[in-house]
């Protein structure tokens, strides 16, 4: 990951699905009951200004009923569309996208619907992104879970900035988006404080598998959600412009539900 920046952005949904009689429950293999179900968008960095992305939907896809080879997507209710600043979830913020209560049962895939009006900002000038007419029409992200009645689940979009934001040759740029997604229940964190504060570093933790990174806020802070379980090297690298060197802290150790705590990493 890399960016991960803001300060709210999206979305308290709350859902009303139509329940079923008991009867047809039975009759699906459905399970009776509720289960919360909460999503929230988080950064990975990118080397722009700003970038802006036009956020109208989500929809969620459940198991298909019997007979039918695959169910319809659902919107979910109350979604706040708007446009919105992804650089902004800084030092471990998240954004909130939806925190609803869903019939029990298996959750298939989420998906993210974005608008035409999406935007990068470089050198403070604001450039629009062409987002082809398919991720527009929605990015699916696999959850494939079965939520059981009375338990809740919370999942982490991680929107990677520098992967996502395309350069054409003409100088142009292309939104296609490129998202993680993980269950924070499966997953740790890595927490801390870079000094001195007044520069913006990038801490990347990085292992075989996997890569998550984020900024630091005004004040040196930074959080690496949704690690999964491992050991990683962290890296810290400040600004080119302040001189300071890249610091590094090997073997360290991540585990579900933890987070792992840095504390004051100091650069030289």
């Amino acid at each position: 990951m890399k960016n991960l920046k803001l300060k709210s952005l999206l979305l308290a949904a709350v859902v009303a699905f139509g329940f079923t009689s008991c009867s047809d429950d039975d009759e699906n293999g459905g399970v009776e009951g509720n289960a919360q179900l909460t999503l929230r968008m988080t950064d990975a960095p990118g080397d722009y200004d700003q970038v802006w992305v036009d956020v109208q939907d989500v929809m969620i896809k459940t198991e298909a009923p019997v007979g039918e080879e695959e169910a319809e997507w659902e919107s979910l209710a109350n979604v706040e569309a708007g446009r919105y600043d992804l650089l902004q979830l800084t030092g471990g913020v998240s954004q909130l996208l939806a925190d609803v209560e869903i019939p029990a049962g298996y959750l298939d895939q989420v998906r993210l619907i974005l608008g035409p009006d999406n935007a990068v900002v470089v050198d403070g000038v604001e450039i629009p992104m062409a987002t082809p007419s398919a991720q527009q029409s929605g990015l699916k992200l696999k959850v494939e879970q079965e939520l059981e009645p009375g338990e809740s689940y919370e999942y982490l979009l991680d929107f990677d900035v520098d992967e996502s934001v395309v350069t054409t040759g003409n100088g142009g740029y292309i939104l296609k988006p490129v998202i993680r997604m993980m269950a924070m229940a499966n997953t740790g964190s890595i927490v801390g404080e870079i000094h001195p504060t007044e520069t913006k570093s990038l801490v990347k933790a990085q292992n075989a598998s996997y890569t998550i990174s984020a900024y630091t806020d005004e004040a040196g802070n930074f959080v690496l959600h949704g690690v999964p379980a491992g050991t990683y090297k962290v890296t810290v690298t400040p600004d080119a412009e302040t001189g300071l060197e890249v610091k590094t802290i090997d073997n360290v150790k991540v585990e579900e539900d933890t987070p792992v705590d840095l504390e004051t990493i100091y650069l030289e």
